[in-house]
């Protein structure tokens, strides 16, 4: 595959439409769109903060990556315009291309698969836009998103993001909401493996894990693979065990799992300002691998809410922001994972959101964000 910088960041998007009323478009549908990128890079939340700074970088998007601009800067309601009629699917067909070849560099290990709300889209009794993602563990990328109306639709918005995906040879986990024998099956067919968090949506499996859970209690664990990891620091400290099961024909619907062959128990224990707090959890997974293994990928897996979803909130104010026209918020959602994914990868020791604000101020080391895409 070439390396990324062979090809120019308008290349992967070169099969958008342009939905707008042919010869009234004042402004080029690609100058609209990497300035919404530019402005999203360099610090700006909204469409009125990103078309005020594209007001005092004209000269250099002329310059430097050779817009036309030849109506000058578009208004903040033109970017809300457009970003609302362009096509979700084939601007979601873009991004696809463009962490094809930045992810096609890596081996994924491992994919976690969840949710997020966009709080502020909620408009009057329609519901926020809820978004599930999947997200790429050591390359900080999410690889693919689905639209779903709400939180409840995850179960099918999740088969046809892993439709997206080339998931041979990942571990791909989901939370609860995921840990469906369907969804088993696809990861397997696809020749990947699954870590399926169990909980009480699934009770027949939760009431069999737990059985076989007390068992290997009462024999001390006797035969299992286990891991054990103290943390502390901060005013809190945490307990981990983690134990693997391999026995499973006391699971009454073994067969209908695909490929089950691990149950993984993790057992915590937290300690805050006093306060102890216990909980136990409990995974399937087609994996064959020891505790210590597991336990790793069981924190992976929260790297998406950490690294991903967190980060939008508080370095992007994600949340807060109220866009709710057309197809804008779902349009800008990746607009957003795509400029997190450059400032993960610039050279600079600072957080995302300071990676955000010097690129605002400097603009050559916006360049260094978006070189690998910007260079013919």
């Amino acid at each position: 595959m070439a390396p990324a910088k062979e090809r120019h960041l308008r290349d992967f998007f070169s099969g958008l439409h342009d939905r707008r009323v042919t010869g009234r478009c004042g402004h080029d549908l690609w100058d609209v769109v990497l300035i919404v990128l530019c402005g999203t890079i360099a610090g700006a939340d909204d469409f009125v903060s990103i078309a005020d700074w594209a007001r005092s970088k004209e000269a250099w998007l002329r310059d430097r990556l050779g817009l036309r601009l030849a109506n000058g800067i578009p208004s903040h309601d033109t970017l809300t315009r457009v970003f609302a009629l362009i096509d979700p699917g084939q601007f979601h067909d873009g991004f696809l291309a463009w962490v094809a070849v930045v992810a096609g560099r890596l081996k994924v290990k491992q994919i976690p698969i969840d949710g997020k709300a966009l709080r502020g889209s909620r408009k009057g009794a329609s519901p926020a836009l809820h978004v599930v993602s999947a997200w790429a563990t050591e390359a900080g990328l999410t690889l693919a998103q689905v639209r779903a109306e709400e939180k409840s639709n995850e179960i099918t918005a999740i088969p046809e993001l892993l439709e997206m995906l080339d998931i041979s040879g990942a571990l791909v986990s989901i939370d609860a909401a995921g840990c469906q024998k369907e969804i088993a099956e696809r990861i397997v067919t696809a020749k990947g493996d699954y870590l399926l968090a169990v909980k009480g949506n699934q009770p027949r499996l939760y009431e069999d894990i737990e059985r076989l859970a007390t068992a290997a209690l009462e024999a001390d664990y006797a035969g299992l693979s286990r891991h054990t990891r103290e943390e502390s620091g901060h005013g809190r400290a945490e307990f981990r065990f983690c134990f693997v099961l391999t026995d499973l024909e006391a699971i009454r619907d073994l067969a209908l799992w695909a490929d089950l062959k691990s149950v993984v128990c993790v057992v915590r224990s937290r300690t805050v300002d006093g306060k102890t707090s216990d909980e136990t959890q409990y995974y399937i997974s087609s994996r064959a691998a020891n505790a210590k293994t597991f336990q790793q990928a069981v924190r992976r897996h929260w790297s998406i809410e950490n690294e991903c979803h967190w980060v939008l909130d508080v370095a992007f104010g994600e949340d807060d922001h109220r866009l709710r026209d057309g197809h804008g918020p779902e349009n800008l959602s990746l607009v957003r994972k795509m400029a997190l994914a450059m400032l993960k990868k610039a050279p600079a020791k600072m957080g995302v959101k300071n990676k955000r604000l010097k690129a605002g101020w400097d603009n050559a080391f916006l360049e260094t964000v978006l070189r690998d895409f910007l260079e013919d």
